[in-house]
């Protein structure tokens, strides 16, 4: 999967803002190539965090005063995972996702230089990292796609990963690398993200 191509598809997107008043959070889909094949770090949050304790999640966080959300998403991936980024590798964004804990997070997607090898993640804020291929990705993606949306979560072959962090891993693959146009926002949060 190309930036240009994953670039494109992004600009022709009409990505929609929430008009909720939450607390502004960005979340950063960094793509990185692994053995040539372009994939997404994802990551379990620590047991002993005061929030989000053992969830899955992209680095991310809340955006501090006078960030923008693309600035806030490149300090949380190089906070989280050790990762240089600049506002020049910004390819887009998708669709704010509210969430169950208050926050309206901004999905802001980045091509990273780097290699997965490259990463160093935080041991204060990684317990557990996971590398995802886009090829999974989409094939995880389509499969989740004819289940209840009741029951809904992306089973990738080493975890299972639960909204918002898979509503938000699921509008990414439809649109920035399938170009096709998908809202996420009614995606089932099960009780235990909402903390």
């Amino acid at each position: 999967m190309s930036r240009s191509t994953i670039s494109e598809n992004l600009r022709l997107f009409e990505r929609r803002h929430s008009p909720r008043w939450l607390t502004p959070a960005a979340v950063a889909i960094v793509l990185m190539l692994n053995d040539r094949i372009t994939s997404v770090p994802i990551f379990q949050r620590p047991l002993n965090m005061s929030r989000h304790a053992g969830q899955m999640a992209l680095p991310g966080g809340r955006v501090h005063a006078g960030e923008t959300v693309d600035e806030c998403a490149i300090r949380e991936a190089y906070e989280e995972l050790g990762v240089a980024l600049d506002e020049r590798d910004v390819l887009g964004r998708l669709d704010d996702f509210d969430t169950e804990s208050g926050f309206r997070i901004t999905p802001v997607v980045i091509w990273s230089q780097a290699d997965i090898t490259d990463l160093k993640p935080s041991r204060s804020e990684v317990a557990k990292l996971f590398v995802i291929s886009t090829p999974e990705l989409r094939e995880t993606v389509a499969a989740a796609s004819r289940r209840a949306p009741h029951d809904f979560s992306l089973k990738f072959r080493r975890v299972e990963v639960f909204s918002p962090t898979a509503a938000i891993l699921y509008q990414f693959s439809e649109v920035a690398l399938d170009g096709r146009s998908c809202r996420v926002a009614d995606f089932y949060q099960p009780p235990f993200t909402h903390r």
